[in-house]
């Protein structure tokens, strides 16, 4: 094998590597988002439990954020709560850093 198909494969399983912390990252943080929704609905652990799978499984129906952004919004204001769009963003990128240091570790 040449220095280049090593370089080409290495190259290869880092994009494949860096493709799945992204996929955990981004179900972890879904997940969390899922369990603080579900604390602001005041839902009993299995409903919780039930609630953040359902949230994870949101983020499948399109790409993006925007999936997981209109379910967890639109439950939250269907439980009569006050939040907007805004409040909702805020808490998905505060999930995300959290996500990213639960399965990554700091950096």
């Amino acid at each position: 094998m040449t220095t280049f198909e090593d370089r080409e494969h290495a190259e290869e399983a880092k994009f494949a590597h860096d493709a799945e912390n992204l996929f955990r990252v981004q179900a972890r943080r879904n997940k969390l988002l899922g369990q603080w929704a579900a604390e602001q609905m005041k839902l009993d652990p299995a409903e919780t439990e039930s609630y953040a799978r359902s949230v994870v499984q949101a983020e499948f129906e399109e790409a993006g954020d925007e999936d997981v952004i209109r379910k967890v919004l639109g439950d939250l204001l269907l439980a009569g709560l006050d939040v907007s769009d805004a409040d909702v963003r805020k808490v998905l990128e505060a999930k995300a850093v959290e996500a990213r240091r639960q399965l990554l570790g700091d950096f």
